[in-house]
């Protein structure tokens, strides 16, 4: 049997990260891999986190099984986290998932069993994980237009064209904020004109909302898919912890649906529970009751949003750092967009063979379409990699 198994394709950041490892060079830099990293090129365990989590050691009295949809209380905090007060409470179900991805997964997952004709519309980039789990799970996927590689800037004309193709049921899928791999974002007159299209055209939208509180802060970055969620009669939304929580290993996400109406929301609560059991029964609890127990204490939620606003202030003023050092070293205004973009990434413009110099030469990784990860650089060697990433243009 195995010996008719084919050989898979590698995945292009989990590769890096073994040749990242290999290089034995001591001033070798990592902007590829998605993790934040403070001055000391650590990802710390964030403060709240550690609080929470003593607390849960000394008062948890079980390990038993929660339920298949996991901490109830963690999906109703994620849901008014995420959507505050935009839509009646009883019109949203969710599920707690093993990370964003798995959010994404049981998503795919629910769409397959309600609309399994339905197309899903996924920008020009995307985060591969998008197409490639939705080949996995046997749906017709398209793309439409997003950046605009002349001007590093969202090609909404060309965007907003393509998906008026979509027919009806078909679901168009956003990133709420922080589009990675990019980094440009829509704006608060695009999310109207998008809801226009989606009303006008009877299309379902799916958020990938993975960085909320990197960009412009918690209620902002939440803005557009809020004004969104008010307007349609059905959302599917997959959230992660991961970043913003800095609980990337313990795998925490949801997947929120918001129905028309409370008798379909409950209808899909049971189908998430179904699809919870066919794929891992019990999601993993540690994490999400840690992330709960931050949004449910004052204290700690105070705390965590302090730290998580230091952390996005950093992000902004790397980005402004390394804008300024790329015009001093290039002398150009060719990357002044790095400072206008949010979240982790920003996508430089680089060519293959120019990304691969600065690795080879330069001891630089960062993934092959020139993504850089913002959140990874250390704030004194700004200039240093401005130099770099001008020798080989």
């Amino acid at each position: 049997m195995l010996e008719h198994l084919k050989p898979q394709p590698a995945d292009k950041i989990i590769e890096l990260i073994a040749l990242y490892a290999a290089d034995t060079r001591a001033d070798k830099l990592d902007l590829g891999v998605g993790v934040y990293k403070d001055e000391a090129g650590k990802t710390p365990v964030m403060r709240a986190i550690k609080a929470a989590e003593a607390k849960l050691l000394a008062e948890q009295a079980s390990k038993s099984y929660v339920g298949l949809l996991g901490d109830l209380g963690f999906v109703a905090a994620m849901r008014d986290m995420v959507l505050g007060q935009s839509v009646p409470a009883d019109r949203v179900v969710g599920a707690q998932t093993p990370g964003g991805t798995g959010a994404i997964r049981q998503l795919y997952e629910l769409v397959k069993l309600a609309s399994p004709d339905a197309t899903m519309w996924m920008s020009d980039p995307t985060w591969p994980n998008h197409p490639a789990i939705l080949k996995h799970v046997g749906l017709k996927g398209a793309s439409y237009r997003y950046f605009e590689t002349k001007t590093c800037a969202v090609d909404f004309d060309g965007m907003m064209a393509d998906l008026a193709q979509a027919k009806p049921g078909d679901i168009i899928l956003l990133h709420g904020c922080c589009h990675n791999p990019t980094g440009a974002n829509l704006d608060a007159a695009q999310w109207v004109a998008i809801g226009d299209l989606i009303l006008k055209n009877n299309l379902i939208p799916l958020i990938d909302f993975a960085y909320q509180g990197f960009g412009d802060g918690l209620d902002e970055d939440a803005a557009g898919v809020r004004a969104l969620a008010a307007r349609v009669p059905q959302m599917l939304i997959a959230a992660s912890c991961s970043k913003n929580f800095g609980v990337y290993r313990d795998r925490v996400g949801v997947a929120l649906v918001l129905a028309e109406n409370a008798e379909q929301a409950q209808l899909s609560k049971a189908n998430l529970a179904t699809l919870n059991r066919l794929n891992y029964s019990f999601p993993p609890d540690h994490g999400a009751v840690v992330v709960a127990s931050v949004l449910a204490d004052p204290a700690l939620r105070a705390d965590w949003q302090a730290e998580l606003e230091s952390m996005r202030q950093r992000m902004l003023d790397l980005r402004v750092g390394l804008a300024a050092a790329l015009r001093k070293a290039t002398n150009s205004s060719r990357f002044d967009f790095v400072a206008d973009h949010r979240g982790m990434f920003s996508r430089l413009g680089l060519t293959p063979e120019q990304v691969l110099r600065l690795r080879d030469e330069f001891g630089i990784y960062m993934v092959g379409d020139s993504r850089l990860n913002v959140a990874g650089l250390p704030g004194e060697r700004l200039d240093w990699l401005a130099s770099a990433i001008a020798k080989v243009l």
